[in-house]
This record gives structure tokens, C-alpha cells and sequence, in this order.
């Protein structure tokens, strides 16, 4: 089914509003192939996530995009395209047919190097899209990017883009994880980051002593995003089929800037919120590690990933900043079934001005949902805490020795 809607050019997207087991693994198969998009709002409720969908179907029929598209990638020589990964139907090696393409997709492209590179040269990819707007006009895209080919190592640390890098990761693990068992897939990740470091330790860092972990500035945040990624839901052990189906259906087609929030999100304080306004937007308040010691019970915290949002409440918070929040004095009166609301007052204000600006920088309406201490959706929370040793794995300075020891192995 799913090649014959990509070989009649029909994108088919994928709304799942359920309450129990839909077997995404099978039914993915038909967006991933035509070039489109699976949401999923499990456990779906009426009352609380009716807006999200209501605005997930609106950018969907209204966001930028193109149909009938087909793309092919070149390179320089000296390179190569070895693979593609994302959504799309590919009929012969050079070229990507996607049946729709919109601004939310993102395709990887791997390239192999096969041949030397000139000292002072440079090295070129390009990459045409041939597609039908939406007004029916045939166009074509073609993007060039060129850039400095050089001999020096520290060089190409120096230059590395940690969102791309860790793009490249999360998409690996996600195509590993249907014929791989789990915990091998955290090892290769893991491998993959010790691989990474120990180059530069070798041939860019040799005066160092043997006893410290040298990390290259622009990756610096490598093995914390890598930890992260080893306790996310594709890779535990310990979550439902479909939960995993679909994390796998949306990090192969998700882009770089929503790749690390994906498993390592952001958190914020919101029961002390203090904004600074702008002429254009809200700047946000700094955000928080990811670790229980910053949490307590006497605050408000707010965890983000672009597409869900989670509001814990700690059981000391004060009357009157649930008052305020929520709208109740107790927290065991705060609805489970959330839906954000301006109760007239400064702090509240404020957290509506939060969301919004999340929801506008990811392009996305955030899904809310509460949690409060002692309830069961506090497992959740606590188990996104990635910086601290739980069941799913080490804490983040015990990562870091492990990684340091290996680094060092692979040194003798």
C-alpha cells in the first residue's frame, strides 16, 4: 500500500488520538514511505488535547510545502553520498521521490570520503529539489554549499556543529533499533562518542596528561547528549511498543534543532518566574539541569522537548502560587486533565507567556500535562532527570569516567 501511494504522489499523514495499542510499527510504514508524518496523542483526551489537535491539523494544511518532489544530492570529488535517511520513497539510487515535502522534514545525507582533498581547496555538496507548489506551479530549489577543505585536525574540531553531530546519532540509533537488541544500541552510541573524543585526544591534545578527560569545545556537550540518548524512550527497556514506534518514526525525519530537546529537554522554574520583555518576543528564564538536586518540593518546574510539556508540582508548593498557576489552593485539586489559563495575575501571566514563546520558537503546540509528587505520572518526570544514576542507566559524572576510561584503553 504505502508504494502505491508513493508511486501515485500521495502523502499520507497519520493522526492517532488512543487510549490503548494501535501498532504504529506497522502502520507508520505508509507516512515514513510517502513523505509524511505520524501524530500521535496517547493517552488522548478531549478536554486537554482537543487545541493541540485542533492546531497540529492547521499547520499541517497550512504550513510552507511542495508535492510531486524529487531530490538528488551531489558532491565534490573525493566524496560521495552513501545513504539517505528520513521519509521517502527511493526507486533508484540517485535520486529521494517524495510524494509531499514541507518545512518541517529534514532528510540526512552521509557522505563517504573516498579520495585526498587538496590543502586550500574547497569542497562542494548541492542539492536539488525539483517540486509542485501548492498553486500548482512546476519549480525548482537547488542549494549549494561550499567549504574549506583542510589538513589540520584541531581545525575540524574547531568547526564541529554538535547539533548536526548528534543529529547523526539519534537518526543511527533510531534505524538500529528494529534489528539491534537495546542495550547493544546504547553501547554503539556510546562507542561512537568514545570514538569521537579519543581522535581528538590522540592527534589533538597529545601534551595533556593521560589522567584528565580533554574535551573539544564545540562537543564539549557530546557525552551528556549521548547519556541522554541511552536513557530516551527508544532506547529503554521498560516502555510500551507504541512509544517506541513512534520515537523511531519521529527522529528519522526530525531536524537538527529539535534533536537534542528530544532527549534532553529543557527545564524551567516557574513558580518564581521573572521575564524580560523585548520589542518582539519574551526572553526565557534559564534553564535548569537535568537532575533531581534541582528540584524541590516547595516549586513549580516546567519540562519541554517541543512537542510535550510536562508541569510538575512539588507537595510543599506555597497556596498561593497554585492559587495563582492553577487556580486551586491544593495540589491534589489541580485537574489532571490541564488546560492553561490566564487567572488575571502577574504570575500567571507570565507562565502563559512562557508557553507561547516555546510553542513559537518549536513551531509547535505544546502538549500540557501536570504531575504531582506521589502521583504515577511522577515516575516520568523523575525518569527524564538524565543527569542522575536511576534504573535506566549512570549518573552523568559516572558516564563521563566511563567514557574516560575507555578513551584511555583505546590509548595503549
Amino acid at each position: 500500500m504505502a508504494i502505491e501511494f508513493a508511486e501515485f504522489q500521495v502523502c499520507v499523514d497519520l493522526f492517532l488520538t488512543t487510549q490503548s495499542y494501535v501498532d504504529i510499527a506497522s502502520i507508520s510504514v505508509v507516512p515514513r514511505t510517502t513523505g509524511g508524518q505520524v501524530y500521535y496523542y496517547y493517552p488522548f483526551s478531549a478536554i486537554a488535547d482537543s487545541a493541540k489537535l485542533y492546531n497540529d491539523l492547521r499547520w499541517n494544511v497550512t504550513r510552507p510545502q511542495g508535492f510531486e518532489a524529487v531530490m538528488r544530492v551531489r558532491c565534490s570529488q573525493g566524496l560521495q553520498v552513501q545513504d539517505y535517511s528520513g521519509n521517502f520513497c527511493k526507486r533508484i539510487p540517485t535520486d529521494v521521490d517524495l510524494a509531499a515535502i514541507d518545512c518541517d522534514k529534514t532528510i540526512m545525507i552521509t557522505f563517504k570520503h573516498d579520495d585526498k582533498f587538496q590543502e586550500n581547496s574547497e569542497c562542494s555538496f548541492q542539492c536539488a529539489v525539483l517540486y509542485t507548489t501548492v498553486f500548482g506551479q512546476r519549480r525548482i530549489r537547488v542549494t549549494t554549499l561550499s567549504l574549506p577543505c583542510t589538513s589540520v585536525l584541531s581545525n575540524l574540531f574547531r568547526g564541529a556543529d554538535l547539533d548536526a553531530q548528534f543529529t547523526y546519532f539519534l537518526k543511527q540509533a533510531g534505524n538500529e533499533i528494529s534489528t539491534t537488541p537495546l542495550a547493544q544500541v546504547r553501547e554503539q552510541m556510546t562507542g561512537l562518542c568514545v570514538g569521537i573524543l579519543h581522535t581528538y585526544r590522540k592527534f589533538c591534545a597529545t601534551a595533556s596528561s593521560s589522567g584528565q578527560l580533554i574535551l573539544p569545545e564545540a562537543l564539549k556537550l557530546l557525552p551528556l547528549y549521548t547519556l541522554a540518548l541511552t536513557k530516551s524512550i527508544g532506547l529503554r527497556p521498560d516502555v510500551r511498543i507504541d512509544d517506541r514506534s513512534y520515537w523511531i518514526t519521529r527522529v528519522a525525519s526530525i531536524s537538527g534543532s529539535l534533536a537534542v530537546p528530544l532527549v534532553y529537554p529543557r527545564m524551567f522554574a516557574i513558580h518564581n518566574l521573572t521575564l524580560k520583555d523585548t520589542v518582539t518576543s519574551v526572553v526565557l528564564p534559564s534553564s535548569l539541569p537535568l537532575s533531581s538536586e534541582h528540584i524541590d518540593n516547595n516549586g513549580v518546574f516546567l519540562l519541554e522537548n517541543g512537542e510535550d510539556a510536562l508541569i510538575y508540582a512539588g507537595k510543599a508548593v506555597s497556596a498561593d502560587v497554585l492559587q495563582q498557576l492553577f487556580g486551586v489552593s491544593s495540589v491534589d485539586d489541580i485537574s489532571d486533565q490541564f488546560v492553561l489559563q490566564d487567572y488575571g495575575n502577574e504570575l500567571s501571566r507570565k507562565l502563559n507567556e512562557v508557553i507561547n514563546e516555546i510553542r513559537r520558537q518549536r513551531c509547535s503546540y505544546l502538549r500540557l500535562r501536570v504531575c504531582k509528587r506521589a502521583d504515577p505520572a511522577e515516575f516520568q518526570f523523575f525518569s527524564i532527570m538524565v543527569e542522575d544514576k536511576n534504573a535506566l542507566g549512570t549518573s552523568y559524572v559516572e558516564y563521563l569516567v566511563h567514557v574516560h576510561r575507555q578513551i584511555q584503553n583505546k590509548m595503549t
